[in-house]
């Protein structure tokens, strides 16, 4: 295998990235881009599968990128999950943009190169490679939350996003330079290293011990801020909210599953030894706080909104609360049996939102045309009855979200609470399950809008769109939602697998270039 086709994920995205931008000043049609763009993910996508079909990168090809990509089926998982996540929001964009009169082709091209970002952070194993992906992926996204030049709301989330960005992206840098201070590395494995060799000396070092604890701290903050965790969420509901809805599943989905790839690398590999991980002086006991804290904030603001698309952005933070306690399930208190069910557990649930939340903000764009949106739960009244069509995929992927069976969110929930209870958190399962109860109601008083309630006399009543794009991108997630919900053991088995692989030391079997002959060895 050729280095060439290691790479080839983000070579395909980023020459389709490339190609959309040339292809925008000569097109005549942003249809054409659209379809481009989701050519471009679905290929990116299948060749990282091909990759993983093939067994997965040979150690001689990664290190001839190591430590600065990691080309582990860790990676190769991720990226898959960040190129389905980018192919839906292109045909969702490729409805959305000419509905609204914002066809802009440099959307799409935006698009490609923020998850060009993504996947070189879900796979940077060196902190350099780290900020770099970070950075290419938030410029992006920026860009693509203010697209709406003329809204105010659009320019009010893009602000909040950049400064608020800038500011934890600021922090994480300072806290790999602490680290690179204190362990003479910026590799995630040179860290890991640093940390648990006897030569470091951390414990007799209470000044080392300081730094590393306040490097810790810094890139735990800049993490949190992107997986929209309380109290670092302040950005999500108004950035969400002010972007087109498009730009809204891609931030939702790709930024998230980027952001929980990037601290399952750093806090269970860089920090993962015993004193960096350890309950009385770790990491674990924030994330656990962290989680109980963000599913509660989120799920109780979430009941009082009456803004649908901002109810989902409050859902979004609650479920990076549920891939939380995944973290802390995935750490498994030293137990490898246990951390490797937290860490499938923990890749699945990450899958399973991404097509289920990316087509949660598909359905809403569906129900509403220009000047007649669905923007609260009143549009959505009565819905069900006079466009069953529309509807439906919305019910379906509301209830995926509430965990309902035979969706993938009530698996994907399943799964992940059991790894929390066999992993010792039976206390957090328990509050992650009550949480869960909590956000079946906002969720279900969708289902009550749509079927159940009439619209008040002379309200304004939502009109649903018609675009192919928009039924191709519903009906590639309804398919997988109940595939993932229905038949989950593939899906699980290889997010074992990549699970596996994070961490696993590179190693390469020297083949001697002439076998010996035997009657010659044989002599003394």
């Amino acid at each position: 295998m050729s280095l060439w086709f290691a790479l080839s994920p983000l070579i395909v995205l980023t020459f389709g990235g490339l190609g959309l931008m040339m292809a925008d000043a000569f097109s005549k049609t942003r249809s054409d881009l659209a379809l481009g763009s989701f050519l471009t993910f679905t290929s990116a996508g299948l060749f990282a599968l091909a990759l993983w079909i093939m067994g997965g990168v040979p150690a001689a090809v990664m290190l001839k990128v190591a430590p600065y990509i990691v080309l582990d089926k860790f990676t190769l998982f991720f990226t898959a999950t960040i190129c389905l996540g980018g192919a839906i929001s292109s045909l969702l964009a490729g409805g959305y943009l000419p509905e609204h009169d914002i066809d802009r082709g440099e959307f799409y091209a935006l698009m490609i190169l923020a998850a060009i970002g993504a996947v070189l952070l879900a796979a940077a194993g060196d902190f350099l490679s780290l900020f770099i992906g970070l950075e290419t992926m938030s410029l992006g996204v920026y860009c693509m939350t203010g697209f709406r030049r003329t809204n105010p709301r659009s320019a009010e989330g893009a602000l909040k996003y950049f400064l608020l960005g800038s500011f934890a992206a600021a922090l994480m840098l300072y806290g790999g330079a602490l680290i690179y201070g204190a362990t003479g590395s910026t590799s995630i494995e040179g860290i890991r290293t640093a940390l648990t060799s006897g030569e470091f000396g951390t414990l007799r070092d209470p000044s080392r011990l300081a730094t590393v604890v306040i490097a810790m701290v810094l890139v735990l903050v800049g993490l949190a801020f992107k997986i929209s965790a309380v109290p670092f969420h302040m950005w999500t509901p108004d950035a969400y909210q002010g972007a087109p809805t498009p730009a809204t599943a891609f931030m939702s989905v790709v930024v998230k599953a980027a952001a929980v790839a990037t601290m399952m690398r750093v806090l269970l590999v860089a920090f993962g030894d015993k004193a960096s991980s350890s309950w009385s002086s770790g990491w674990p006991p924030v994330i656990a706080g962290m989680a109980v804290l963000t599913m509660l904030v989120a799920n109780f603001i979430a009941l009082r909104q009456e803004n649908v698309k901002r109810m989902l952005a409050y859902s979004s933070i609650a479920h990076a609360g549920y891939l939380l306690v995944g973290m802390v399930a995935a750490w498994g208190q030293g137990n490898e049996i246990v951390a490797g069910e937290g860490r499938a557990a923990l890749l699945f649930y990450m899958l399973q939102y991404t097509v289920t939340q990316a087509g949660a903000f598909g359905a809403l764009i569906l129900c509403g045309s220009k000047g007649k949106e669905a923007v609260t739960y009143e549009d959505l009244a009565g819905l069900g009855r006079r466009h069953p069509g529309a509807a439906l995929p919305f019910a379906l992927f509301i209830i995926s979200l509430a965990g309902v069976p035979p969706t993938a969110g009530f698996f994907g929930k399943l799964y992940l609470f059991r790894a929390a209870v066999d992993g010792g958190f039976t206390w957090l399962a328990i509050i992650g399950l009550l949480n869960s109860a909590l956000g079946a109601y906002y969720y279900l008083r969708v289902l009550v809008f749509l079927y159940m309630k009439e619209p008040a006399p002379g309200a304004a009543q939502a009109t649903p769109m018609k675009s192919g794009y928009i039924y191709g991108a519903l009906a590639i997630a309804a398919a997988l939602v109940l595939y993932f919900g229905i038949l989950p053991g593939k899906a699980l088995e290889m997010a074992a697998s990549a699970g596996k692989s994070l961490g696993a030391k590179i190693e390469v079997r020297e083949v001697p270039t002439k076998m010996p002959d035997t009657a010659t060895a044989a002599l003394p």
